[in-house]
Parts: C-alpha cells; sequence; structure tokens
C-alpha cells in the first residue's frame, strides 16, 4: 500500500460480523471496531479514556472467514484502507461516511490466546472458500435476496 492510505487498528469488535452477498455472489461482511485510547492527564494526575469507533468491511474468503471466526467483544488487529462513500437518501439527502475497507484481521494475542485453522487453498474459478463442512451458500441463502448493497445505496 505505497499510496499513503494505510490505516492499522487494534479493538474490540462491537457486533457481530454481518455476512451478505452481492447481487453478482461476492461476499462482504461488515462489523464495528472500538478502538480506546488511554493517557493521563498532566494537570490532575487522573487517567482518561477516549473510545473511537469504527466500521470495517472485507470481501471474499476473509468476509467469509471473519463471519465464523469472530464475535462481539474479540479483540482484533485490523490493517487496511480508509474509504469515504457516499449515497442519496430517499428524501433526497446526501451522505457519505468513511469506512475501514480490511486488508488483513487477526486476533490480538496480547491477552488472550487463538487457534488458527488453515482453508484449504483454492484456485480461480473453484467456486469459493474450501469448507467442506459449511453449507453451500448462495445470495437467496444469505437473506434479503442478494443481501447486498452498492456504493450508492444506504448502508442500513
Amino acid at each position: 500500500m505505497s499510496n499513503g492510505n494505510s490505516v492499522t487498528l487494534v479493538g474490540n469488535i462491537t457486533r457481530d460480523p454481518e455476512l451478505r452477498f452481492t447481487p453478482t455472489g461476492q461476499a462482504t461482511a461488515t462489523f464495528g471496531l472500538a478502538v480506546n485510547r488511554r493517557w493521563q492527564n498532566r494537570q490532575t494526575q487522573e487517567w482518561e479514556e477516549a473510545t473511537s469507533f469504527f466500521d470495517v468491511v472485507c470481501w471474499r474468503e476473509m468476509a467469509e472467514n471473519a463471519s465464523e471466526s469472530l464475535a462481539r467483544g474479540s479483540r482484533v488487529i485490523v490493517t487496511g484502507r480508509l474509504e469515504q462513500r457516499s449515497w442519496e437518501t430517499q428524501e433526497g439527502e446526501r451522505r457519505s461516511k468513511i469506512e475501514v475497507v480490511a486488508d488483513e484481521i487477526g486476533p490480538s494475542l496480547r491477552w488472550a490466546t487463538a487457534q488458527v485453522t488453515k482453508n484449504e487453498r483454492r484456485g480461480p474459478g473453484d467456486g469459493g472458500p474450501a469448507r467442506q463442512t459449511a453449507p453451500e451458500r448462495t445470495p437467496a441463502a444469505a437473506g434479503g435476496g442478494g443481501g447486498g448493497y452498492g456504493f450508492d445505496e444506504e448502508p442500513f
């Protein structure tokens, strides 16, 4: 990522990843991430804290892996890029939001342990993730007749 748009966040997941599929069958998952910052106030010598909230988006195999592996409360490390998305509401108002599009997601091992299970590697055109125990997923099975939203639609 040499374009200067790179971010690394460490925080707790605020809501379980929501797995959806685009009309073309592309998997996407979104979840919230709370990042806490703590510092000592030099005047009062008291510790102060602030929390920032981010929406994280991941695609394809990472989306399916995230939805199966992560849950609310999990502490994770996310690297990715910031992306602004705009849309128009039904009332004609222009809205936008900034999301973190994940390149990598991993568990934080600072206060927890994790067990990693490697997926079988597949080549292009082999039809998606390599899990034989998972039920077949189709856009209709994901709910909402495709479930995903386009960049010109509201995210909720």
